[in-house]
């Protein structure tokens, strides 16, 4: 097998082009081999081979940096840079990471997770090399989806204005820039791809400029000409109009033709964006007719496609879909609003239901809220469905766009807490912090599932900006007897006792079920409190425990600082100092990826360690 000589960085080198496509079928056979047993991110891998094994032809690792946008289509990088072994534990504890890491690898340029960020790391890249007077090239590969988010062009500005020389790849694997006119455009591209013709065009322009009064004037012709029949054939002039070569587009499923356009890119002066066209899940017919569904993906049946195991169990996101379906029955000015996620947010019925009232607006989370914003001033009733790690992105536009306002705009904070294997980019542990610490905002977690649904009917009627944070995966269905009426800045008690009482936040409360289930068994009566409101606090609540509980324990699914137990904390202090306040929630540490229930027992929030805080506490 190709496959085995592959040990090391450019090792791939050493094999010829005319067994690429060979090579390239073996590695779409190891993916879909480990990763139908590990789950990951297929589809995106699957389109990314061809375009991968190209790069890493033509340029020379570490030396040169590729910068990959999100990460998402990095596993054949992993494997060519000698990290075949490590798929056996990808994405579990202490195993291979799904993203790129720059702790894993040299060859890990920048550590990525989040969208639209490669080309602003690879304009950082290129500045510090020419500073310096480095020689190495810089490629910043960046998605279709990707280069909706703002930044992106935001970078682009910045590096067309540089004019340092500067690849970026748009690996397109989705929707096209702009029509492509048959023959015509082909051809145009070929020609613009030679270096003969950049040689061609420089001389000409050059040579012209030198005849007196005729020659400016002349080039000046020419080039109106020739801008005006490149707009008709040619997709990519809205890069070049910002200044960027533009090369492409170009087949990226062959590989001999990307080896020779990234080998011409690499002598062009100045920036070149080069527009590659893939198929995301090349390879393989389930991924190819649902890319979706095997963007993210569990294990699978190889022959199938079918998932391995499933609990048959409702998860957060199917509870708030549900909801979401009969408010659009019911409520004529609830709107949805998502940044490319309609099937991850649980927006899907929604969204096939009420199109009219449906809107995706991209990889543009800053975008979402403002709309949002001003959705709600002209009287709508704006749902912003959104993964908390994804809306750290909009924390300006919550404050000033929102919150500043006062307006009634519903944010569901999807994959809140600890999500697992996806890891430190995409974990939602700090919501409760920056969300709580926003004036005029009110925040909310549900302990179970017909919480959640009654919070959003809280929410729909409720005026002014409100979030409601859950968290990924089966939703608890316990305690469902516990159903107080929903008023705002109030907690529900649970089970009344003396001297502990237990504080949960949403997926906390099932943990806190248990760890009173451990003390009660030890002879002890803790109370339970299901929090609810994280802001406002239930300081009239914590004033009538603290006359008859020595201990409050807060428990959340967010970092320490600036969550609910600090606010807890931080007013039992000013109130009554006596009562000792523990605190368990997540490290001031990045978690990495792996199981959620390991990494609670690994951070200390699991009920196991939790009953022993509490027993330590007591001696």
């Amino acid at each position: 097998m190709l496959l085995e000589k592959i040990k090391q960085p450019n090792d791939i080198k050493q094999i010829s082009i005319e067994q690429l496509p060979k090579l390239a079928e073996e590695i779409r056979q190891f993916l879909l081999e480990h990763l139908s047993k590990t789950g990951g991110h297929l589809a995106s891998n699957l389109g990314a081979v061809e375009l991968t094994m190209a790069l890493h032809y033509v340029f020379q690792l570490p030396e040169d940096k590729i910068i990959w946008d999100v990460g998402h289509q990095s596993y054949t990088h992993k494997i060519l840079t000698g990290r075949k072994d490590g798929f056996d534990q990808l994405r579990m504890l202490g195993g291979m990471s799904g993203f790129p890491k720059r702790n894993e690898s040299t060859c890990d340029a920048f550590d990525t997770g989040h969208s639209s960020t490669s080309i602003s790391a690879g304009v950082g890249y290129v500045c510090a090399r020419d500073l310096q007077e480095q020689d190495y090239h810089v490629i910043s590969v960046i998605g279709d989806g990707a280069l909706t988010g703002g930044m992106a062009y935001e970078a682009l500005n910045n590096a067309s204005s540089l004019k340092k020389n500067f690849i970026i790849i748009l690996n397109d694997n989705e929707m096209s820039i702009s029509e492509n006119v048959g023959g015509i455009s082909s051809y145009l591209s070929n020609m613009r791809t030679a270096e003969s013709y950049h040689g061609l065009k420089t001389g000409v322009k050059n040579g012209l400029n030198k005849i007196p009064g005729i020659g400016p004037a002349a080039v000046k012709r020419i080039h109106k000409t020739k801008d005006s029949i490149k707009r008709l054939v040619i997709p990519g002039m809205f890069f070049e109009d910002m200044g960027l070569t533009y090369l492409g587009p170009i087949n990226g499923h062959d590989c001999s033709r990307m080896i020779q356009v990234f080998q011409e890119a690499r002598k062009v002066q100045g920036p070149v964006l080069i527009h590659v066209k893939t198929e995301k899940g090349r390879g393989y017919e389930p991924a190819m007719r649902h890319p979706a569904r095997f963007h993210g993906t569990s294990a699978f049946d190889l022959e199938h496609g079918l998932p391995l195991s499933s609990s048959g169990k409702a998860n957060y996101t199917d509870i708030f879909s549900t909801v979401m379906r009969k408010f659009g029955d019911r409520e004529e000015k609830v709107v949805a609003v998502t940044a490319a996620m309609p099937d991850g947010t649980g927006l899907k019925r929604f969204r096939n239901m009420f199109p009219e009232r449906f809107f995706d607006v991209g990889i543009a989370e800053e975008h979402a809220v403002t709309f949002a914003a001003g959705l709600a001033l002209g009287g709508m009733i704006p749902v912003v469905a959104v993964y908390s790690s994804f809306l750290q992105r909009a924390v300006d536009q919550i404050i000033e766009d929102v919150c500043l306002q006062n307006l009634h705009v519903i944010f569901a904070v999807d994959r809140a807490g600890l999500v697992g294997s996806d890891g430190e980019t995409h974990q939602g542990c700090f919501d409760l912090t920056y969300l709580s610490m926003i004036p005029n905002m009110t925040l909310m977690a549900p302990k179970n599932k017909w919480e959640l649904s009654d919070m959003m009917k809280f929410a729909v009627q409720y005026q002014g900006p409100i979030a409601i944070r859950y968290p990924r995966g089966e939703a608890y269905d316990g305690l469902e007897e516990y159903r107080e009426p929903i008023c705002k800045g109030r907690s529900e008690v649970l089970f009344e006792g003396t001297d502990v009482a237990l504080l949960a936040v949403g997926s906390m409360v099932k943990t806190g079920v248990q760890v009173r289930e451990m003390l009660l068994e030890d002879g002890e009566n803790p109370t339970l409190v299901n929090a609810r409101f994280v802001k406002p606090l239930d300081e009239k609540l914590l004033s009538q425990l603290a006359e008859h509980h020595r201990i409050f324990v807060t428990m959340e699914e967010n970092v320490a600082t600036g969550g609910f137990g600090s606010q807890v904390a931080d007013y039992m202090r000013r109130t009554h100092p006596e009562v000792l306040v523990i605190t368990i929630a997540l490290p001031d540490s990045f978690i990495e990826h792996g199981n959620p229930e390991k990494l609670k027992e690994k951070a200390g929030i699991d009920r196991i360690s939790v009953y022993k805080k509490i027993k330590e506490a007591k001696r």
